[in-house]
């Protein structure tokens, strides 16, 4: 027996496995990612095994489509090995879905699970704004769907658009729209839109297997932000379109429902604005009726001023009659005075024929006087000297 080296036995091995089995078709469930160098590693198991397996970047670029993790497919590939870690492999050539039926069966489990939880439920259902003032898109960034929803927007009302490209299939599809859906969430309120798309155009039941997912339709029922979904056409219902806000039949349809026809629109503002005017008339109306009211309870100002002027000219008068009476009352009681006064005048009785009698000292004699005294009369119109016996 020769002694081998650990190359040597590794390469009889490869040699052993690859000459024996050839092509291989093996079923199982396949999970697995691409790798930065865009070769794809991965698991095929079942209840029991697994067998790693690879799918090389040339073959994904040249059309091999990797489902979503957790598929049941059907593989066609060559077993080999990898003599580094002593290990065999099946390397990929073709990778079908193992039939519907089970799919479905596990689509119609996450759908049970998903309306037990509410949240396919139409009361959780968020209402579109009429006029989204930023509208958000999630789907590829080629083919004709980004195209088409641009172009029915152009056609209808334009509004600003956020495109966030992802894989609409394959293994990154599930996990790129999760992040999309998360990361428009998480934008600031000045930069978020009012209203996202997920949109796909029209496929395979497999080709429609990303937006068939828990993720994906736990992350359209949990997107704070109103959610159109537009995937596939009309026969095709994920389970994105049971989570979803609204369903469109279509990418199209997804954009018509998003935004109003110039025409809507303009009806819209129009309606808007008369009933705006309407409202305004009938406040400025009760208005004028509540002031009219008011002014009726008030007085009049001219009887206000009536009744002032008449107070005035009562107390003008009151005035008047006052400054009369004290004027005419010291009036009079300076004439009595004086008449008084000239009553007591002693030159008075002169006029009437009488004399004054004084003494020579000017005292008034008002008695009988001594006999032989020197006396002055003084009359009326003069003065004279005489001599009492």
């Amino acid at each position: 027996m020769s002694v081998l080296s650990v190359s040597q036995l590794a390469a009889e091995i490869k040699a052993v496995v690859e000459g024996s089995f050839g092509l291989v078709q093996v079923q199982g469930e396949l999970v697995g990612k691409v790798a930065a160098s865009g070769h794809f590693y991965g698991d095929l198991r079942d209840e029991s095994a697994l067998i790693s397996c690879v799918a090389w970047r040339g073959m994904i670029e040249n059309g091999l489509t990797i489902p979503p993790p957790g598929t049941l497919v059907v593989m066609t590939g060559e077993l080999t090995t990898y003599p580094m870690r002593s290990s065999y492999q099946l390397k990929i050539l073709k990778i079908e879905p193992a039939g519907q039926g089970a799919l479905l069966q596990r689509i119609e489990a996450t759908r049970k699970m998903l309306a037990e939880e509410g949240l396919l439920d139409a009361a959780r259902k968020k209402p579109l704004p009429f006029l989204p003032r930023r509208l958000g898109i999630i789907t590829s960034s080629k083919g004709a769907v980004i195209q088409d929803i641009l172009h029915r927007l152009e056609a209808r009302t334009p509004v600003p658009v956020m495109l966030w490209p992802v894989a609409v299939q394959g293994p990154t599809a599930e996990a790129e729209i999760i992040t999309a859906l998360r990361g428009m969430a998480a934008l600031p309120e000045d930069q978020r839109p009012d209203v996202v798309i997920v949109a796909r155009g029209g496929g395979s039941f497999e080709d429609l297997l990303a937006f068939n997912t828990e993720g994906v339709a736990r992350a359209v029922a949990a997107c704070p932000l109103p959610v159109i979904s537009g995937v596939g056409h009309e026969p095709d219902m994920t389970l994105c379109d049971m989570a979803a806000d609204v369903r469109a039949p279509t990418p199209t349809a997804a954009a018509e429902m998003a935004v109003p026809v110039r025409r809507d629109l303009l009806s819209h503002l129009n309606a808007t604005g008369e009933m705006m005017a309407r409202r305004l008339s009938q406040t400025l109306t009760e208005h004028a009726r509540h002031l009219a009211s008011l002014s009726r309870m008030l007085p009049q100002p001219e009887r206000l001023l009536l009744q002032a002027t008449q107070r005035v000219d009562d107390a003008q008068e009151r005035l008047v009659v006052a400054g009369e009476r004290l004027l005419i009352t010291p009036t009079a009681k300076l004439e009595a005075l004086a008449r008084l006064l000239a009553s007591l005048n002693p030159e008075a009785p002169l006029a009437r024929g009488f004399a004054l009698v004084t003494a020579p000292d000017g005292t008034l004699v008002t008695s009988a006087a001594t006999p032989a005294t020197d006396v002055t009369l003084r009359f009326k119109d003069g003065v004279r000297g005489a001599r009492l016996d």
